[in-house]
């Protein structure tokens, strides 16, 4: 498989770093409301850890259509750098979260040099951004002031949510696209074509 990028991968790329960096400031606004829900209880920084994995969506869905190195990373960064443009209250910050995001994606993919795409190496890789995310977020967002068992709660909660909304949802996304015969000029739909000859032979 060919590591050359081709304009329509960039196009795509870029397009969907747009669309889900305004799914992701929705998302923003939806997490305020659980975290509102939650604090009279005692547990309002779980608020935004029950849906976090829809932050990491993007890196899986560019990740399995377009299958080249870089393209985790770079759909997160992209995402992040056009909430800011459009008025995300997380500020400049959200360039490095989106960046260690990415990475965190990324990182899944590299360690089979971007050669497998299967349902356990997405599960991984939203397994590693949720955990790397974490780390940043416990000193850049203050998570050590919480206690302990907290802050566990919320790890363990951001996995799940990152392994069902990242990795589960974003492939059946993308499947579902695929199904649609719109990606047949992409990794993904390249390779649908091919299950499909096989099947037919």
């Amino acid at each position: 498989m060919t590591k050359q990028w081709k304009l329509k991968e960039i196009v795509l790329l870029s397009v969907l770093g747009v669309v889900f960096a305004v799914i992701y400031l929705l998302a923003f606004g939806i997490g305020q409301g659980l975290v509102g829900a939650l604090t009279p209880f005692g547990i309002g920084p779980l608020g935004y850890e029950f849906i976090y994995g829809i932050w990491f969506i993007v890196s899986i869905i560019a990740a399995y259509i377009i299958r080249k190195p870089g393209a985790a990373f770079m759909s997160e960064l992209i995402a992040g750098t056009v909430q800011i443009l459009i008025g995300s209250p997380a500020g400049p910050q959200l360039i490095i979260s989106a960046a260690i995001q990415g990475l965190g994606a990324e990182s899944a993919f590299a360690v089979t040099k971007w050669q497998d795409y299967r349902k356990r190496v997405l599960i991984l890789a939203a397994v590693l951004t949720a955990i790397i995310s974490f780390a940043w977020h416990f000193y850049s967002s203050g998570f050590f002031a919480y206690e302990a068992w907290l802050v566990g709660v919320m790890l363990i909660t951001r996995i799940i949510s990152s392994i069902l909304i990242m990795a589960l949802l974003g492939k059946w996304i993308s499947d579902q696209l695929a199904k649609t015969g719109v990606l047949r000029g992409y990794a993904l739909g390249k390779e649908r074509q091919q299950n499909r000859d096989q099947d037919a032979a």
